[in-house]
């Protein structure tokens, strides 16, 4: 039985030794520098999102990293699972049917179950008025679709605490005199 040789996009550690010096510089360069920290296994993330391949691949790159996930095709249904079981983090798409990513943040932060529970922003836009808003009334992050693994990792592990679940950085707090944006 013969065997057949690897494709040739594909190198192992033996073929390292052939290739350009050049080649080898720019793999280091492009290494992360530090160690990635995943959130705790077993964390809860829910996305809602109508694009059932941005679902898919969101899903498929938490689930790599131990979250359990739920995901909704509309805010209304995002928002009863939400209120269901207050999850971890909270992927919400701005543009959805019926009810939009920024109504139902506004519902997210009102609700005193999950008035702290991160989100993350997720859109197709570019629009800086959009991530503006989005931010004034309480996402904590927003990713550009379509988004890489290393890009979801990297926001993740920017609201990871000292427990590696996710936590909002800056809760807002009602200072009388003032106006809550939310």
């Amino acid at each position: 039985m013969a065997t057949s040789s690897p494709p040739a996009s594909h190198h192992t550690a033996a073929d390292s030794k052939a290739l350009p010096s050049t080649f080898l510089s720019v793999a280091v360069i492009n290494r992360r520098g530090k160690k990635r920290r995943n959130a705790r296994k077993g964390c809860k993330a829910v996305i809602i999102d109508d694009s059932v391949t941005g679902v898919a691949a969101l899903r498929d790159i938490l689930v790599s990293v131990g979250f359990t996930v739920r995901d909704a095709a509309d805010a209304e249904k995002g928002l009863s699972l939400v209120n269901e079981e207050v999850p971890d983090l909270i992927f919400l798409e701005l543009v959805l049917p019926k009810r939009n990513g920024f109504s139902a943040l506004r519902a997210i932060r009102k609700n005193e179950a999950t008035h702290n529970v991160p989100v993350i922003m997720i859109t197709g836009s570019e629009n800086a008025a959009e991530q503006f808003f989005a931010n004034r009334i309480g996402a904590d992050d927003f990713m550009k679709k379509p988004f890489s693994r290393s890009e979801v990792f990297a926001r993740v592990e920017a609201l990871l605490d000292s427990d590696r679940v996710p936590r909002r950085k800056v809760v807002l707090a009602s200072i009388p005199g003032q106006s809550d944006p939310r």
